[in-house]
């Protein structure tokens, strides 16, 4: 029976073969591999010269997924506690900028926060631009929201996070409701109900959406492309410039996505781990 039932899996075995254990092979091969083609650790150490973007771009991406997590955890609370209809209109407004081109909803930002984008237009119909000239002494003719740190940061809001909401709503509502109300039996407010029962359980879907929104995060190039004017280069432009761009270089870019690849295994696994304490101390 089992000869059998492996003799399925072999198309999937072949797929991750080709799909995700070859490219990792070369990705290895070529960040261990000079121009000439022999080995060198030259690639590593060229990489030192990057540091800055490597901190750039960790640093937007803990910002963008604290702002998620800010966000995404009391609206998926609020939606648990709320009736199945309101659950479900709820679901389809969350998921429905889902179903655009990722691309297309990145751009849309950019006829809102451009210099005569839509908000300047606002700010300057309602006296906001005059108001600020005013108290700051400055000539402004519109607020320079575009190619800046916050407008990627925004980006990355924006379009990660469902990422953050749908795991924590997933899990909040699967608890077990008997379990809130002994606590409230026992004398618990609902403040201490929430930071002694409700918060433990949910940690496993705070931790799956931290995971979700920062992975994505750390490796984007489009948004930082599109909102950051290529002025705040990320490790996802820094990588792409490596293989598609004039400092053609595929032996450092794979070198760089490397080590992206294993500092953002490590960050997975540092906080599945802290899941796993925290569940068991929930259950002790």
């Amino acid at each position: 029976m089992k000869n059998k039932l492996s003799r399925f899996a072999v198309p999937y075995e072949v797929w991750m073969a080709l799909f995700v254990v070859a490219p990792i092979v070369i990705m290895v091969f070529y960040a261990f591999s000079s121009a000439e083609g022999g080995f060198t650790l030259s690639n590593f150490v060229k990489m030192g010269d990057y540091t800055e973007v490597f901190l750039r771009s960790f640093e937007l991406a803990l910002i963008a997924t604290a702002i998620c997590l800010l966000i995404g955890y009391p609206v998926s609370y609020f939606m648990s506690r709320e009736g199945a209809s309101f659950r479900r209109t709820a679901m389809v407004l969350i998921m429905l900028p889902m179903w655009m081109n990722f691309l297309l909803r990145t751009y849309s930002w950019i006829t809102i926060l451009d210099n005569n984008g839509l908000l300047n237009q606002l700010f300057g119909k309602i006296g906001l631009i005059a108001l600020y000239n005013n108290l700051t002494g400055s000539e402004l003719t519109y607020f320079p929201m575009m190619n800046t740190q916050g407008a990627v940061v925004l980006g990355m809001v924006y379009n990660y996070l469902p990422f953050m909401i749908l795991p924590i709503y997933s899990v909040i509502i699967k608890l077990d409701h008997s379990l809130l109300e002994a606590a409230r039996d026992l004398g618990a407010n609902s403040a201490t109900v929430f930071r002694k029962v409700i918060l433990p359980l949910s940690l496993p879907g705070v931790l799956s959406g931290i995971t979700m929104v920062f992975v994505p995060s750390v490796s984007t190039f489009a948004i930082s492309q599109m909102l950051g004017g290529g002025t705040e280069l990320l490790l996802g432009d820094l990588i792409e410039r490596q293989f598609l761009g004039g400092a053609y270089n595929p032996q450092l870019g794979a070198a760089i996505s490397l080590v992206m690849m294993v500092i953002v295994v490590v960050c997975m696994v540092v906080m599945n781990r802290f899941g796993e304490g925290e569940e068991q101390a929930v259950m002790l």
